[in-house]
């Protein structure tokens, strides 16, 4: 019999390739120090007997206390642990592992309307530009386009993060294709060269360190730069991206961009030296996703925008990458939902209202749409999809966690369990 027990634990440092999978993303910064091992001492009532001892590895703790601890939806979203993972009970479930099965499927299949989204409007760009209509290409706004992409490199290291393998290719894809256009515009002067040159060199940094980082053969403190950079950089172009979409109607002026570099700034090294409480450095560490998924959501306000000032233009613009992008983002709401990823939710369901329907709502009222008789037919396939997908999403997603209403999987996804 054991007359006492000594206990004594911490963590020096996380091994790297569960950093991404269990752990806060920001460097462990919202975790106590704690040990790599745990030992204890058993104190036995024979004196003369050596205490026994006994060492293991307490991360699996670590993780156990970390992952069923409540989750706060909306913030820490960034959290690269889904809800799904603290229930051992639920993990066991049929119903459970089928849905979650299903909707990894569904978020797969979206890479096939994501890959095609941005190919009606380069074929188009293309035969302008063999034509020698380069004002037609002005219809495609660049900066609208550079929120776009901004937006899915940030997102891309957020699911890196996050191994949410489907979706890091649709974010690769959308980078990739989003490139090739901004190629087009600057060949048809659409787009400074200038800044068609910076862009290519993020986009080369991006997907470099992304892949590299997702395979483990990244250093950790250069990741930790790369989150550091894409924080400042999305909460600086934010500001300045909305305030520019409205000029000349408002004054042109880089200060709200320079104000949010600075705040930016300040956050981030104020986190790196430790200044900020627990609940600062989430914020910080939910910056980048948040700008990511704010960038992505502001490409349709852009475009619409562009459509009401300049409608004869629209008919540069394919109503099918359209439907195609309506489409893609809607086969990732079930993914979204199933994960309680709120920031994922809210990017996916606003791409889907306003830049799938909105943009084509604009077609309509612009007369464009008219020029293709096809595609009032194609409009229906992808709405009944997403209807579809969307439905089954709110049916089957409170069967797989247990509940009677879908109103809990909603509540949870918002505020957290």
């Amino acid at each position: 019999m054991a007359k006492s027990l000594v206990v004594s634990y911490g963590c020096n440092k996380v091994p790297h390739s569960l950093q991404h999978r269990t752990l806060h993303p920001n460097n462990c910064h919202s975790l106590p120090p704690l040990k790599t091992t745990l030992s204890l001492t058993l104190q036995n009532q024979n004196q003369n007997q050596k205490p026994l001892s006994l060492k293991y590895n307490s991360l699996t703790t670590l993780i156990n206390r970390r992952v069923s601890s409540p989750i706060t939806a909306a913030l820490d979203s960034d959290v690269p642990h889904p809800l799904h993972q603290g229930s051992v009970r639920l993990r066991s479930s049929k119903s459970f592992e089928q849905w979650d099965s299903l909707t990894a499927k569904f978020a797969g299949a979206s890479n096939i309307p994501f890959l095609l989204m941005q190919l009606p409007q380069i074929i188009l760009n293309a035969r302008n530009l063999l034509a020698g209509n380069k004002t037609a290409l002005l219809a495609v706004p660049w900066l609208g386009m550079f929120t776009g992409l901004l937006g899915n490199l940030s997102l891309l290291s957020y699911f890196t993060k996050k191994r949410e393998k489907e979706v890091i290719v649709v974010q690769t894809l959308g980078v990739v294709s989003q490139y090739v256009v901004f190629l087009q515009l600057a060949i048809a002067e659409a787009m400074p060269l200038p800044y068609f040159v910076i862009t290519s060199v993020v986009v080369a940094a991006g997907l470099i360190l992304n892949f590299t980082n997702y395979f483990n053969l990244l250093d950790a403190g250069i990741w930790h730069y790369w989150e550091d950079f894409i924080t400042v950089g999305g909460l600086s172009v934010l500001p300045q991206i909305m305030w520019s979409t409205f000029v000349p109607y408002i004054p042109n002026s880089t200060l709200p961009g320079a104000i949010a570099f600075v705040v930016a700034v300040t956050a981030v090294i104020m986190a790196r030296m430790g200044k900020l409480s627990e609940e600062g450095v989430k914020f910080v560490g939910g910056i980048s996703g948040w700008t990511a998924t704010l960038l992505f959501m502001w490409m349709p306000v852009s475009q619409m925008w562009t459509n009401f000032l300049n409608p004869d233009n629209i008919r540069g613009l394919s109503a099918f990458s359209m439907l195609l992008a309506m489409m893609g983002n809607g086969l990732m709401i079930p993914r979204a939902l199933f994960t309680r990823d709120f920031m994922w939710f809210l990017g996916s369901t606003w791409a889907t209202l306003f830049y799938g329907y909105g943009n084509i709502l604009c077609l309509y009222c612009f007369s464009c749409s008219k020029l293709d008789s096809s595609l009032e037919h194609g409009r229906k396939k992808p709405s009944n999809i997403i209807f579809l997908t969307t439905g089954m999403a709110l049916w089957r997603d409170p069967i797989a966690y247990g509940y009677n209403s879908p109103l809990r999987s909603l509540k949870e996804l918002v505020f957290g369990s």
